[in-house]
């Protein structure tokens, strides 16, 4: 016996109801299932079709399909973190290294002047009303492409939603920061210290909020070949 549409329509109800929320891990585990239901059926062709599919589910174990949705988050977080990176290290290859070296020296002259510490709360504080305003229209967005696609895949969902994530812990640091310049700024080597720290601090935000968002599509269909389906 093979399995019909009808079933595997049933399949993915199924495993929402297992609480996979994501269509890529839908349609990995229903494939899985649908196989090893044809499986059970070669053995036994009279169980019903509910009664093979839970037989086959029982095959996950205790916690279902938890495990499996653990295993790929975490591959698919190290996979976002590598496109991410790999967009944060053009910046340091030209032609955006000058615009990497032009961000720095300005941040540098900035961090030397008497009114350091006023520099940077305003630095920090202009990066972070922007990444607030970038995470909302990336949260609009997401919604928008929810309703257009009624499908949640899990590298598009770290696409627009991670970003806000990291920002708001690398900002929370900002009162030790400003704690720890008290006095401190007329040393070079901490001006230059945190002069580098932001700029990378800059890039990093710059490549979360804006240039991965703006890829996604591209990205999506490299990671996911039925996406374009």
């Amino acid at each position: 016996m093979k399995t019909s549409q009808e079933h595997i329509n049933n399949l993915y109800t199924f495993t929402r109801e297992h609480f996979v929320m994501h269509y890529d891990l839908q349609t990995e585990l229903v494939d899985h299932l649908a196989n090893d239901i044809e499986s059970i059926w070669s053995q036994n062709p009279n169980l019903s079709f509910t009664e093979a599919r839970d037989k086959a589910f029982k095959k996950f174990g205790i916690f279902g399909f938890m495990d499996v949705i653990e295993k790929r988050e975490k591959a698919m977080r190290k996979r976002y973190i590598g496109y991410l990176w790999h967009e944060f290290k053009t910046w340091f290859t030209l032609p955006k290294l000058i615009i990497t070296l032009t961000v720095f020296m300005v941040l540098f002259i900035g961090f030397s002047t008497s009114f350091a510490q006023e520099v940077l709360l305003m630095s920090y504080g202009l990066l972070t009303a922007w990444c607030i305003y970038k995470g909302m229209l990336l949260q609009k967005q997401y919604k928008r492409r929810q309703k257009e696609t009624h499908k949640k895949w899990m590298l598009e969902e770290l696409i627009f939603k991670q970003a806000g994530g990291s920002s708001l812990i690398l900002i929370s640091q900002l009162p030790s920061w400003y704690n720890l310049s008290d006095g401190l700024f007329g040393s070079q080597v901490f001006i230059l210290a945190v002069s580098v720290v932001t700029t990378l601090f800059v890039i990093w935000m710059y490549a979360s909020f804006e240039l991965l968002p703006n890829k996604s599509e591209e990205l999506l269909h490299q990671t996911y070949p039925e996406f374009s389906l």
